[in-house]
Formats: C-alpha cells, sequence, structure tokens
C-alpha cells in the first residue's frame, strides 16, 4: 500500500490473526456487533469507529488527534486486546468507566509519556471479556493488521472508508469528509 501511516502496532502474535477469509467492512456491521464506548458530538451524523488497543501509542496519538473533531463527530471508540496482557484489563475498564473521556484521556496520557497507562482491576467480568474478545475477532475478520482502525461512512460521498494507522487531526478530517473550520 502507498498510504503513509504515521504508525500502527501490530498483534504480537501473528498465528492468532490468521483469517482463512476477509470479511468486507462495513460501518453496519461494526455498529451491530462491535462494544465500545462514545465520545464526542452525540448527536451528530456523522459517526466513526476506531478499532484500538489500550496499549497502543499510535492509538494514543490517534485518540489525541480526534479531540479537536469531538464538536463534529460521534467516536465510537472499540477495544481490543492484542498487544499484551494488559490490553484486556486496560480495555474493560475504559468500556464501562463512568466518565469514558476522562479515563480515555488520562489513560493515553500516561501511556504516551512511557507509565504504561492506567491501572486496571485484574479481574474483568465475564461479559465484558467475551465482549473484547467479540471485538477482537471482528477487527480480525477484516483483514485488519494493525490499530488503529478506522472505519466510517465518509460524509462528503457517502462510501464507507476504513484505515489503520494513526492520522493527524486534518488527515482524520479527509477521511472521514468533515471540514475542520469552526
Amino acid at each position: 500500500s502507498a498510504l503513509l501511516l504515521f504508525g500502527a502496532c501490530s498483534p504480537k502474535d501473528n498465528a492468532n490473526t490468521a483469517q482463512p477469509a476477509k470479511k468486507q467492512v462495513s460501518v453496519e456491521t461494526v455498529a451491530t456487533q462491535a462494544k465500545g464506548f462514545t465520545v464526542g458530538s452525540f448527536m451528530s451524523a456523522h459517526t466513526v469507529y476506531v478499532f484500538f488497543d489500550p496499549q497502543c501509542p499510535h492509538c494514543g496519538h490517534l485518540w489525541q488527534a480526534s479531540v479537536p473533531l469531538h464538536k463534529k463527530v460521534k467516536f465510537v471508540w472499540v477495544p481490543v486486546a492484542w498487544i499484551n496482557a494488559s490490553s484486556l484489563p486496560q480495555g474493560a475498564a475504559l468500556l464501562t468507566a463512568a466518565n469514558p473521556l476522562e479515563l480515555m484521556t488520562e489513560h493515553e496520557t500516561s501511556l504516551l509519556s512511557g507509565r504504561g497507562g492506567i491501572s486496571a482491576p485484574a479481574g474483568v467480568t465475564a461479559e465484558i471479556e467475551k465482549s473484547i474478545k467479540a471485538n477482537t475477532a471482528l477487527l480480525n475478520s477484516f483483514g485488519a493488521e494493525s490499530v488503529p482502525y478506522v472505519v466510517a461512512k465518509n460524509a462528503r460521498t457517502g462510501q464507507t472508508v476504513s484505515r489503520s494507522g494513526a492520522l493527524s487531526t486534518a488527515a482524520l478530517a479527509e477521511l472521514i469528509g468533515i471540514d475542520t473550520t469552526p
């Protein structure tokens, strides 16, 4: 691919991600099957789904790049557990947070400063663990090889777009077809 990526994280154990057939990436499939937390403009007609691993620094960079778009776009952050043993409990903590915006900001700030992210409880409920594993399986079914992985409908064209890797705010806005002028 000729796309220039700012960075992306891949699963440590690629044997777990081998899929026989790639499923077509569809916003509708993600909307009905993925479990994530919502930030940004809850009333926006534009929803952007971001598959992320809590241990991925590139996902942290995309989180920061998405913040200026929160007034115009509804973001659904979908945790997956690809990178290490901290991924699942941190994803569970973020998924069940009373204030996911605040906790995700705290988490990504800690992760990007080299402190490993938020401390998460060791025990994850079976229901939440199942949701994160289902998110991971859904991401794998698309043939995605890294996170962050963005899925949305471009607001200008109506076409489904998907992209791996961190993006700048401007590149993210362009991908999803959103004007960045206030």
